[in-house]
């Protein structure tokens, strides 16, 4: 099965994803509907967890084949990736992992998604300074916008790998190896929730990178990858502990604390296994379709869409055409933006409001590979 074969057959397009029989779903930045496997892996295990033990419910061998899924799809070891689910565990275990010292700061985005900011805003109690850069456009962060605010104090750098409003993709590769040849000691956090699952998203000059399963992936909510370097795992100590991540032979008290080896020393007590099966059937879905074919194809939306959007004289979060992801945010001067998405929900298209700092609303849309032209024009055609 291929994209082209779905966007062919629409019974087998609406057997694979339900949503597509009720709403043309163009809101995947947000909160993703399940593909009718990943429900069905699920379900299965939650009926087969009615007469048995939950952790007897599910194979020894999943954690590791999302660990190996996971590693294949960011380029790393599999012993680099925890199943950590929110996006904010895994950045608040970055931020209360490092060993700041009083006079440190971190650059951030400012006007990223809240997850991405308060975790690095919250570190001034322990005298940290926060530095956020304000680019011109919201996430369009260059190496130029960060040079005046990188020094050699500067133990952290944490961005989106794209911007939940303009949807523009930093170059993770350029700005992480320019961090590494500085010469500084200054490490590089990525939330690549919006791309992860969508765009490719490697981690080779990363430090440590999280994304939850609940957009792109298209998996269950809380169940998601957490990188973490192996070199970085020096800087970073784990700071939730529990019985899964301390050694604790036959579940004793253990005299002293020794940590699990690898990633998994960050995965403090009982799995989500509900979640994780959920994301082991998303992560074997990207297989079969392959990412390469995905971004082709969420690309090739995202542009039609603002081409489109231009022709009606809507205005762009992002303008920049060479660093696009799934996301697409539009606003026209003197068109009620809230009113426009009540009017596409009531023809069964789904879209999401967002606001910006100035206060400005946004249309904003997201289609995945699943999604067909025709769905994306019958919202188009509304506008």
């Amino acid at each position: 099965m291929t994209i082209a074969d779905l966007h062919k057959d629409e019974l087998l397009r609406q057997r694979e994803f339900p949503i597509c029989g009720r709403t043309a779903y163009l809101a995947n930045a947000a909160i993703c509907p399940l593909p009718r496997r990943v429900a069905e892996a699920v379900s299965e295990y939650a009926l087969t967890t009615t007469l048995c033990d939950q952790e007897k419910g599910i194979p020894e061998s999943l954690p590791g084949e999302i660990r190996q899924l996971g590693a294949r799809l960011l380029g790393c070891d599999r012993d680099e990736i925890a199943l950590i689910g929110p996006t904010s565990v895994g950045l608040s275990l970055v931020a209360n992992g490092l060993n700041f010292e009083p006079g440190d700061n971190v650059v951030y985005h400012g006007a990223d998604y809240p997850s991405n900011t308060v975790v690095w805003m919250n570190l001034a109690q322990r005298g940290v300074e926060p530095r956020p850069v304000w680019p011109e456009e919201p996430g369009k962060i260059t190496i130029d916008n960060l040079k005046p605010l990188v020094d050699s104090r500067t133990r952290l750098v944490a961005l989106s790998s794209a911007h939940y409003l303009s949807g523009y993709r930093i170059e993770i590769g350029t700005i992480g190896s320019w961090l590494k040849e500085s010469g500084r000691n200054t490490l590089f956090c990525v939330d690549a929730i919006q791309t992860v699952g969508a765009m490719w998203t490697r981690v080779d000059q990363v430090d440590f990178l999280v994304a939850d399963g609940h957009k792109w992936l298209l998996g269950p909510c809380s169940s998601g990858l957490f990188y973490v370097g192996k070199k970085a795992m020096e800087h970073l100590n784990p700071t939730l502990l529990g019985w899964h991540n301390v050694q604790c032979p036959d579940f004793l008290s253990p005299k002293k604390i020794v940590f699990e080896p690898g990633a998994r020393r960050y995965e403090a007590g009982s799995s989500n296994n509900l979640g994780l099966v959920g994301l082991h059937a998303s992560l074997s879905l990207i297989g079969k379709f392959t990412l390469h074919k995905i971004t082709e194809t969420v690309l090739g939306h995202t542009r039609y869409i603002r081409e489109m959007a231009r022709l009606k004289d809507y205005t762009l979060a992002g303008s920049d055409e060479n660093h696009l992801s799934g996301i697409t945010a539009i606003h026209k001067e003197g068109v009620d933006m809230a009113k426009m998405h009540k009017k596409l929900a009531l023809a069964n298209i789904a879209a999401s409001l967002r606001p910006d700092l100035e206060g400005k609303i946004w249309l904003r849309f997201s289609p995945h590979y699943y999604n067909t032209q025709e769905e994306i024009d019958s919202a188009l055609e509304l506008l």
